[in-house]
C-alpha cells in the first residue's frame, strides 16, 4: 500500500496493517459526499445507491455492501468535513478508507475526458480513481479526540486573528470616527477570545507529557516561540516521522521547478498546508533578525545575491526541516 505508517502523539509509529488487516483489495467503492445525501458506486458496476449522510444511512450502506466491504478499498472525496462521520464509521468496521484530494480527483476526471458532472458520475470516478491508484494512496487514520480538539482550537484562533486584523484596519482608516468606538470594542473582544484560546491550547498540551516534550523540542529552533510551537504541535503531528523532503512538501515550502525547453523560470513553493506555511513565514522573519545560526544563514544568502523573499523561503524550509530532525532524534532516543 502507499504510506504504511501514521504518526501518533506518543512519539511512536503504528502500522496501518495493525488497524486494517488487509493487504489486497478485490472491490473498489467510490462515494460522493453531500451535506444530506451520499451516493456510492462500485467499480465496473453501473448501479449506484443513494443514502442519507447520517448514522442510519451509513448503516444502510454497510448492510448493502456487507459482502464486499471486508476486502474493499473505499475512496471518499474531502468535502468540507462532511465525509468524516462516514469515514469514522467505516474505519470502525475495519474498512480501508482514502480521503481523496479534490484537486487531484478533478484532474483525474479531466484526464479521462469526462465532462459530465453528477453525483452518480462522481461516485463512479472515485471508484475508478481508487482502483487505478490505491497502491500509492494513504489510508485514512482517525485523529484522536485530543488532536481533533487542538486542530479546531488553532483554526478558530486563526479565524479570530484574521477578524481582528480587519477590525484594526477599520479602526485606523480615515474619516471613521463615528465607528471607531465600535471597532475598538470588537478588537478588545477578539483579544480576549484569542487569549482564551491560547490558554485552552496550552492547557491541553500541558496535560499530555508527550505533547509537552514535542513543544519543548520545537521551541529550541530559533524563530519559534510559544505561540508558533503551539501551532506546530497542533497542525503538524507528522513532525519527526518524515524525511526532509516529505516535511518540506507537507509544510508547503518545497520548491517546484518551472521549466520548459530552454526556458528556466523561478522555482516556486505551492501546495502543502497553507496555514502552516503562513506560520513558517512568521518564524522565518523572526529568525532572520536573530543572531542565531539561522540569522547568519539568511544574511549569507542575501549577501550572495539572493532576493530577500527567496532567502526567507529558504529559511522557512530550513526551520521546519530542523524541527523535524530534532523531533526525529528525540523519537529515536526515546526522550
Amino acid at each position: 500500500m502507499g504510506h504504511m505508517y501514521a504518526p501518533v502523539y506518543n512519539l511512536k509509529l503504528i502500522k496501518l496493517s495493525e488497524i486494517i488487516m488487509i493487504t489486497s483489495y478485490q472491490n473498489f467503492i467510490g462515494i460522493d459526499i453531500g451535506k444530506f445525501k451520499n451516493v456510492a458506486a462500485v467499480h465496473n458496476q453501473k448501479n449506484t445507491i443513494k443514502f442519507d449522510n447520517n448514522s442510519a444511512g451509513w448503516q444502510q450502506l454497510f448492510q448493502e455492501f456487507a459482502n464486499i466491504l471486508p476486502n474493499a478499498f473505499v475512496t471518499l472525496e474531502n468535502t468540507g468535513k462532511y465525509e468524516l462521520g462516514l469515514a469514522h464509521f467505516l474505519v470502525g468496521k475495519n474498512v480501508a478508507i482514502h480521503r481523496a484530494n479534490t484537486r487531484k480527483v478533478k484532474s483525474f476526471t479531466l484526464s479521462h475526458g469526462t465532462l459530465a458532472k453528477s453525483d452518480q458520475s462522481d461516485a463512479r470516478t472515485l471508484a475508478q480513481y481508487g482502483f487505478e491508484r490505491y497502491s500509492t494512496l494513504s489510508l485514512f487514520v482517525p485523529m484522536s479526540k485530543e488532536q481533533t480538539t487542538l486542530v479546531a482550537l488553532c483554526q478558530r484562533r486563526d479565524d479570530i486573528t484574521q477578524m481582528r486584523v480587519q477590525e484594526k484596519c477599520r479602526l485606523a482608516a480615515p474619516e471613521n470616527d463615528y465607528i471607531k468606538e465600535s471597532c475598538q470594542r470588537a478588537v478588545d473582544f477578539f483579544n480576549n477570545q484569542i487569549d482564551e484560546l491560547n490558554d485552552s491550547i496550552q492547557k491541553i498540551i500541558d496535560g499530555n507529557p508527550e505533547l509537552q516534550k514535542r513543544q519543548k523540542i520545537i521551541r529550541t529552533v530559533p524563530g519559534i516561540g510559544i505561540k508558533l510551537s503551539q501551532d506546530f504541535v497542533c497542525l503538524m503531528p507528522e513532525l519527526g516521522h518524515l524525511n526532509k523532503k516529505e516535511v518540506a512538501s507537507l509544510a508547503g515550502v518545497a520548491p517546484h521547478p518551472k521549466e520548459s525547453g530552454k526556458t528556466i523560470g523561478y522555482r516556486r513553493i505551492t501546495g502543502g498546508r497553507s496555514n502552516v506555511r503562513r506560520k513558517l513565514f512568521t518564524a522565518a522573519m523572526a529568525a532572520a533578525k536573530s543572531k542565531s545560526a539561522l540569522g547568519a544563514f539568511y544574511s549569507k544568502l542575501v549577501e550572495s545575491g539572493k532576493k530577500k523573499m527567496v532567502a526567507i523561503t529558504a529559511l522557512m524550509r530550513k526551520i521546519i526541516v530542523i524541527a523535524n530532525a530534532r523531533l526525529k532524534e528525540a523519537i529515536n532516543l526515546h526522550i
